[in-house]
């Protein structure tokens, strides 16, 4: 019966592999240019193992060779270290997607104070998506949420402007804050 031919890794991933084990042979710590390298795999493919780079390991020449297909029965320190470090990774980015969240929440909140003086004056309006998406939310990130308050308090308090003017109005005060501040 035919063996099946094994696809080689593409010499990107080999790379990716030896620089994340620091060009160290996992098992037995020797380094090029006393001995050439190569990728071996911690499931070995006969067992079901993917070529995935999770599932790879710099060995030298002698110890893959002499591994052969056995499954590694402790992972080596280097891997361990490396998916210690992810593990670590991954604990920030849920944290960092956590806290970006509730900047967002927090954001949609002051939108809707905004609005919501705004509506009083006319409740027939709200703002469109681009103006609370786009328009107060620069002016969030630029200036404390009690500044853009009154600003759409003194707007909403000129006589004789319309819906519209009164928005660009609102937008002419935020600007003069910013502005002001920046010079300061």
């Amino acid at each position: 019966m035919p063996t099946k031919k094994r696809k080689q890794q593409s010499p990107k991933l080999r790379f990716e592999v030896f620089k994340r084990d620091s060009f160290t042979c996992a098992y037995c710590g020797s380094e090029p240019p006393a001995v050439v390298l190569e990728i071996d795999h911690i499931d070995p493919v006969a067992s079901g193992g993917s070529d995935d780079i999770d599932n790879l390991i710099t060995s030298c020449f002698d110890c893959n060779r002499g591994k052969g297909h056995t499954p590694l029965s402790s992972i080596p320190p280097s891997l361990k270290e490396s998916m210690e470090v992810r593990k670590e990774k991954e604990a920030q980015i849920k944290e960092y997607r956590k806290f970006m969240a509730a900047i967002r929440r927090r954001t949609q909140r002051d939108i809707k104070k905004i609005e919501k003086i705004y509506t009083n004056k006319y409740p027939e309006y709200k703002f469109n998506e681009r103006f609370s998406q786009v328009t107060v939310k620069r002016f969030l990130s630029m200036l404390p949420i009690h500044e853009i308050e009154d600003a759409m308090y003194i707007a909403c308090s000129r006589p004789n402007l319309n819906e519209n003017r009164t928005l660009k109005y609102f937008c002419g005060i935020c600007w003069q804050k910013f502005d002001r501040g920046r010079r300061k």
